[in-house]
């Protein structure tokens, strides 16, 4: 069973932690076997909105393990330039080990900079909030600042643009670990269209054209991917959409920008090419 460690440094960005979180979250809900675990540097850490924490565990007690994450959110950014935090050289030597031994280290905005001090930037391409682009490739010259990504992805490091991008890091990680169609259901539960970095490969087809929250045609999506093989007619389609014909064919095109005979053309392929 995989574990997702997630670390409350001071002065935390609170979606920066709370969008991963909930990512993982939806994912157990759905039945898909994860740890959650939360971890300190410091002691007392309290948000940038002034929200505080219970007591959580210091990251010396965590115990990781090849194929876990470790995930890093945004903080303050007067902090993150600041020598308290330049100082916390054991905890950027513990992310730098924990890369070493396989487990991926993942950043939200400028939690980059945390990464940077492990040396784990050095010769990557990456990213962060675009506020803070130069900076970062500044303070990390070796690195390779990348101002127009979601996300980047090498190996046992990630990297994630500002506040919302790190749902999108979250659910590219869910991808890798319980496949796609999985994560468009936990997408859909958070109400969030699963986007794809141009870092990355394109997405697949079965991702594509759910940018929508039209439950009906989310519905029929589900039931063609599962039931192509089946009854594939107007009024079976309809059916399950809970809709007259007429209106399913606009409603479909409406939410979806295809029409619905065109969603059947592609998918038949999109099967074929995989049998």
């Amino acid at each position: 069973m995989n574990k997702i460690a997630f670390i409350i440094p001071p002065t935390v960005e609170l979606l920066d932690l709370a969008g991963p979180v909930q990512v993982f979250t939806e994912a157990k809900f759905y039945g898909f076997a994860l740890d959650l675990e939360f971890f300190i540097y410091q002691h007392d850490p309290v948000c940038t909105s002034g929200l505080g924490f219970g007591k959580v565990a210091h990251y010396s007690e965590a115990q990781l393990a090849e194929g876990d994450y470790v995930f890093i959110p945004g903080m303050d950014q007067n902090y993150v330039m600041s020598e308290s935090f330049v100082a916390e050289k054991t905890f950027f030597q513990w992310l730098s080990a924990c890369a070493d031994r396989g487990i991926t280290v993942c950043s939200v905005c400028n939690g980059a900079f945390a990464l940077g001090h492990a040396g784990l930037l050095n010769g990557l391409e990456c990213t962060t909030h675009w506020r803070r682009v130069e900076a970062l490739q500044a303070q990390f010259p070796q690195a390779k600042v990348l101002a127009d990504r979601l996300y980047v992805k090498h190996r046992h490091v990630c990297t994630s643009a500002g506040i919302s991008a790190g749902i999108d890091l979250a659910l590219s990680i869910l991808e890798n670990l319980a496949g796609a169609l999985f994560t468009q259901k936990v997408a859909r539960g958070l109400v969030v269209y699963h986007r794809k970095s141009g870092a990355n490969q394109q997405e697949g087809f079965y991702l594509r054209f759910r940018n929508h929250i039209n439950a009906n045609i989310h519905d029929l999506q589900d039931y063609l991917i599962d039931n192509m093989a089946g009854d594939t007619s107007m009024a079976k389609l309809a059916a399950v959409a809970g809709m007259s014909p007429e209106t399913l064919r606009y409603a479909f095109e409406a939410a979806t920008g295809v029409t619905l005979v065109d969603y059947l053309t592609q998918l038949r392929r999109e099967l074929a090419a995989g049998a």
